[in-house]
């Protein structure tokens, strides 16, 4: 971790973060995108089961960095919300056009 001196060196750090997050973020888009071409039916889109894994996968990946899990569930969560969203976007997308 970087030890920063002063509120720009920490507004610095946090932008190069929030560059490495972002394209992090287009990658696990691009899996959404390959989600909604793979899945047959609409209704598989949202799967529950699947939900809770991932997020009890990073709560205890989150353990292990030491990132708070009262960061880590709610943004996690939101992140599939949206996910999904995007996930059914592609799908219906997919299927009207064929």
């Amino acid at each position: 971790m970087t030890q920063c001196e002063t509120m720009a060196d920490v507004r610095r750090e946090v932008d190069r973060l929030d560059r490495e997050l972002v394209d992090l973020l287009t990658q696990r888009q691009a899996m959404m995108n390959e989600a909604g071409r793979i899945k047959k039916n609409r209704n598989l889109v949202r799967d529950v089961p699947r939900i809770e894994q991932v997020v009890a996968n990073v709560l205890a990946e989150a353990a292990k960095t030491g990132l708070s899990p009262a960061i880590a569930e709610p943004v996690w969560r939101l992140l599939i919300e949206k996910s999904i969203e995007h996930e059914y976007t592609i799908f219906d997308d997919l299927h009207d056009a064929s």
